[in-house]
């Protein structure tokens, strides 16, 4: 498991007042290799720890909406 102590965690521009809110960590990309993603309501919940290639993909795939629910 990824140990994301002292990620400093930020809230999506994206998040909104109906529960979607997600908090994403990039200072730990330097100092374990990932990009941490969590629920912002669950701060204290699970976190995914996400390559840095793959966090890339991601965010790409929303921006050109191909990702479907």
């Amino acid at each position: 498991m990824t140990e994301l102590t002292g990620a400093v965690w930020r809230t999506s521009s994206r998040s909104n007042d109906q529960g979607l809110c997600v908090e994403v960590a990039t200072n730990v990309v330097t100092a374990h290799g990932v990009v941490g993603v969590r629920d912002s309501k669950d701060p204290d919940g699970p976190a995914l720890a996400v390559s840095p290639p793959g966090w890339t993909a991601f965010v790409t795939a929303l921006r050109g909406g191909t990702l479907r629910g």
